[in-house]
């Protein structure tokens, strides 16, 4: 066993227009958390988690650790916890997901478990629920995460164009996982699956040519976000003002309340600024920065 460990795990976006539960990508916002075997479990909460309240055996982070060391046989000491994030609690950047991730990559480094990347990204999806916000965080980059039941998840490397870039703006109200989840209908038509497919197609291969209709096509969703944008204060004005600006379209960042807009790079700064004056009008603060390359995967510092 080491005497301490720490690692940093980016945030992520997902959910990303027509990627519904599949598309991700990893975004420069960090969690880094350090962890040493102690007498007493205990956490010390920094940054955007200053507030959180979470027992120590509910934290997420120790909940990644201790499926770590279960899927090797072992159990986890208790350990003496330090987490500072800058990820935004509950606004749709993988905040929950990068704790899962910290967890178990931590314990499998202190404790020696040589578990693998799929393996890492396998139980932390299990405990998140999200497999396209664990991808990114796992392997860096953009991603698309494809579940089978029963058997292994499977993960692709995505292509942004270079010409692209991702414009964030996160407002200062929440919107939580579970109340976005509990929007989402049981089934959707046949006609609507054949059209999200078709316009899932359209995301990856716009995103990877930097080709406008097919953006536009693929950010424009018909499984999730029909059902969420009504949880989403100004999401009709703030998404309408990115397009304006020069965007090729807008969606959730995950389940929201932070939305994304894909545009030209050079357009990025603008779209920024229209999405966050479409939020002043409505008495919104709200945080804008912007990504031309998505962030690598988690380090072990």
């Amino acid at each position: 066993m080491r005497p301490n460990v720490t690692v940093r795990v980016p945030g992520s976006t997902s959910n990303l227009g027509s990627g519904f539960d599949c598309v991700g990508l990893a975004v420069p916002r960090w969690l880094t958390l350090s962890i040493e075997p102690a007498t007493a479990g205990t956490i010390e909460r920094r940054g955007t988690l200053a507030g959180l309240k979470t027992s120590y055996e509910e934290d997420l982070l120790v909940r990644g650790g201790t499926a770590a060391a279960r899927a090797v046989g072992k159990t986890v000491p208790l350990l003496a916890l330090t987490v500072d994030s800058e990820i935004p609690v509950a606004r749709g950047l993988g905040s929950s997901a990068a704790a899962v991730v910290a967890g178990a990559v931590a314990v499998s480094t202190l404790l020696d478990l040589s578990l693998s990347d799929d393996a890492i990204a396998e139980l932390a999806s299990e405990i998140e629920g999200h497999p396209d916000n664990v991808a990114p965080m796992v392997f860096g980059g953009a991603t698309l995460a494809l579940p089978h039941t029963g058997a292994a998840l499977e993960i692709a490397r995505l292509r942004i164009h270079d010409s692209l870039a991702l414009v964030f703006a996160v407002p200062d109200f929440l919107v939580e996982t579970k109340r976005a989840r509990a929007a989402l209908p049981a089934t959707v038509p046949h006609p609507v699956a054949a059209e999200a497919a078709a316009r899932g197609a359209a995301l990856v291969h716009g995103l990877a040519n930097g080709e406008p209709r097919a953006l536009a096509a693929g950010l424009e969703d018909v499984l999730h976000v029909p059902f969420r944008r009504s949880l989403v204060r100004g999401y009709d004005e703030v998404t309408g003002a990115a397009r304006t600006a020069g965007a090729f379209g807008a969606t959730l960042s995950g389940s929201g309340p932070t939305l994304v807009a894909v545009a030209p790079a050079v357009r990025a700064q603008a779209v920024g600024d229209a999405m966050r004056r479409a939020w002043d009008k409505l008495g919104v603060q709200t945080e804008t920065f912007h990504v031309t390359r998505p962030a690598g995967r988690y380090e072990i510092l």
